[in-house]
């Protein structure tokens, strides 16, 4: 089975984000179009709440997620933060209102940032 299509209204020929990405729940600007990749990696994310939940590790409540903007350089971002590492990922949070995770980061590669579609809303 093929994978589906990126969605168009969102992913460029060149497979960027056509719009800017947004926090879902504070409306913060993530990143600017055009600066991420559209990526199919299948990552698990914890499910959404504060900071210092997130830090803490807490339960396996979360989602299998598949489709992300793939960041190289951190200081691409216009906003956002990261949580303590939690084994050897740390998980991507809105700067603003601490909101997360939105993403993942494996610090075993220091140039991948994953920012799940699913958790952040396009303008």
């Amino acid at each position: 089975m093929e994978a589906p299509e990126p969605p168009s209204e969102l992913v460029s020929e060149e497979g960027r984000n056509r719009k800017a990405v947004l926090c879902r729940r504070c409306g913060s600007r993530v990143l600017q179009p055009g600066t991420a990749l559209f990526s199919r990696r299948q990552l698990f994310l914890p499910s959404m709440r504060k900071k210092p939940a997130l830090a803490s590790g807490g339960g396996p409540e979360g989602d299998l997620l598949q489709e992300h903007w793939l960041v190289e350089d951190m200081f691409t971002f216009e906003n956002v933060g990261f949580t303590k590492d939690v084994g050897n990922i740390k998980f991507l949070v809105c700067a603003d209102c601490e909101v997360g995770p939105i993403g993942w980061h494996c610090l075993d590669d220091k140039d991948s940032f994953y920012v799940a579609l699913d958790r952040v809303c396009h303008e």
